[in-house]
């Protein structure tokens, strides 16, 4: 095999949304040595914004759901607005979040938010100079600020990265694992157009976003298949909740396509678009006295069980109401005017779709996991903000949160480490490739790779999709047992992760948040607890449970 090349930096960041610029741009400020790992395929030098073509933050539509952010508009007191912010996401989360976890990043959610408009992020404003703020599924009232209409994400990339040009990036390269000792992070493995290498650092950033890809139709980017929490596992850290996956309500249909597609915000039912069925019957009567407004849980599981009452594929969103519509949400109509739809004049059909992760790498406030040195944010963490079900809008604000900390606790564990020697990575580097083989040639090919994982996600879209049982789901636990031996070794992970998703959804007979069991239709409150798993010294994994997980260091 041929000599590895070597860097070293003091904090390696692998994911490139809005966790991981912001904590970019946060680590400058604290004058760390940075480096960004970025697996997305962009040329030497690009100046497009986004550039980072993996991000799934530059897709987000509704906005940031924040308190804290003051302006004429601030009429009850902080405190108040505050706790009602955190009484809608607990009530999303059914019973699962952490509160303290819950509180914490409520709480920090003004002053990020201000960071990232000081930093230059523009966002909607009325004609008297206030924040244009919007409601949402859950949301008791208007907290949610927008730019661009239904083009937050976007403007959240753009000014993040151009808040981070200049810190170093490693582009088309893949992170193969993290390297470690007794005493947490050494090192990251990586593949690039270099070959095969170790970055020496003591602190390690997962911001690698959620798992959509996983299934047959998502919101997700290409790639977007829960690598970080692989990586994790295999550096000794923990994950938990991952039966929770929530799937976004209303994704724009097309029974001819898969893979990604545009969703319609939900900031569009905040503004008074409503659901119907095939026969015209407003879906959302009789459910949840919000009716469209309900958290997504509800609404998709309501869609769901109407398209299979009824055998029809998609149901229909009513936005024609919605005045200057085109104006509003030029995103959703961009899309739908693609799809040949004109959704200021015709109903849009709408399907539920794989959108978010609530579980991940068991982490702090802080982004700490139970490996010294490691950390987690954005999508891939699970710090107990969402529970079994996220609230719209709270994720672009837990990223910015998190990812701002994270550079301040990197910034202690460099001091509490030290420079890493070149002698410590280079063993550990040594000793990670003989047990995993993680950096040889896999053997297989592209074709095969692609057919590989249009098996997996139709297996996970039909078995471990938006409604579930107890024989599906054991079929999916047996077939995935299978696949591991059959699949190519570059889908081990893949696989795995996909093991523990169904495996989880199994073992919770319960409906409760984005898992919707239809043979155990209510919530079992004896189930109030987190499923936690982790790879024993075999690799193989192992699950216990535990009520509000946290990083077994800082206990």
């Amino acid at each position: 095999m041929a000599t590895p090349w070597i860097m070293d930096c003091d904090l390696v960041i692998i994911g490139a949304g809005v966790a991981g610029l912001s904590a970019a741009v946060a680590a400058r400020e604290q004058g760390l040595r940075t480096l960004i790992i970025d697996k997305g395929r962009w040329s030497e030098g690009a100046r497009k914004i986004p550039r980072y073509p993996n991000a799934a933050t530059k897709i987000a539509q509704g906005g940031i759901a924040v308190t804290g952010l003051t302006d004429q508009e601030e009429t009850t007191p902080l405190s108040e607005a505050l706790a009602v912010h955190v009484a809608d996401t607990l009530d999303a989360g059914a019973g699962l979040c952490d509160k303290t976890a819950v509180e914490s990043i409520i709480a920090g959610g003004g002053e990020a938010v201000q960071k990232l408009i000081d930093v230059g992020g523009v966002f909607d404003r009325t004609a008297r100079g206030e924040w244009k703020r919007t409601r949402e599924g859950g949301h008791s009232v208007r907290r949610i600020i927008h730019a661009g209409g239904d083009a937050t994400g976007a403007e959240v990339q753009r000014a993040l990265e151009e808040a981070s040009a200049g810190i170093a990036c490693l582009q088309n390269a893949r992170a193969t694992t993290i390297l470690t000792d007794k005493d947490g992070v050494l090192g990251v493995g990586v593949n690039d157009p270099r070959g095969v290498g170790y970055i020496a650092t003591p602190a390690v950033l997962l911001a690698t976003g959620g798992n959509g890809q996983l299934f047959n139709v998502t919101t997700s980017p290409e790639g977007v298949r829960g690598e970080g929490l692989s990586l994790a596992l295999r550096a000794g850290a923990r994950v938990a909740d991952l039966e929770f996956t929530q799937f976004h309500p209303t994704v724009l249909f097309d029974a001819k396509r898969i893979g990604r597609r545009p969703l319609i915000s939900e900031a569009v039912r905040g503004e008074g678009a409503l659901l119907y069925d095939s026969a015209g019957n407003r879906l959302m009567e009789g459910i949840d006295p919000r009716l469209e407004l309900a958290p997504r849980d509800i609404v998709a599981r309501a869609i769901a069980l109407r398209l299979a009452e009824t055998g029809t594929d998609c149901a229909w969103l009513d936005g024609t109401g919605i005045a200057d519509f085109h104006k509003r949400f030029p995103t959703v109509t961009e899309n739908c005017l693609e799809a040949g739809i004109d959704p200021q004049h015709e109903r849009i059909p709408i399907a539920p779709a794989a959108h978010y992760q609530s579980g991940g790498i068991v982490a702090d406030t802080y982004g700490r996991t139970d490996v010294p040195g490691l950390f987690a944010a954005g999508e891939c963490a699970r710090t107990g903000l969402h529970g079994a079900n996220r609230l719209a809008s709270n994720s672009l604000l837990e990223g910015l949160v998190v990812g701002f900390r994270v550079p301040q606790e990197a910034r202690a564990r460099l001091l509490a480490r030290g420079k890493i020697s070149s002698g410590d990575i280079a063993r550990a580097w040594a000793r990670d490739a003989r047990a995993h083989q993680r950096d040889y040639p896999y053997g297989d090919t592209p074709v095969q790779r692609r057919q590989e994982r249009r098996q997996l996600q139709k297996l996970m879209s039909s078995k471990v999709g938006v409604t579930r049982s107890a024989a599906p789901l054991q079929e999916a636990v047996d077939e995935l047992t299978t696949m591991h031996t059959t699949l190519s070794r570059r889908m081990h992970d893949t696989v795995q992760l996909c093991s523990m998703i169904a495996e989880a959804a199994l073992l919770r007979e319960e409906t409760r948040g984005g898992h919707t069991r239809l043979d155990y239709p209510a919530q079992n409150p004896d189930l109030r607890y987190s499923r936690v798993f982790a790879l024993n010294s075999e690799g193989d994994p192992e699950h216990t449970t535990e009520i509000h997980p946290q990083p077994r260091q800082n206990k």
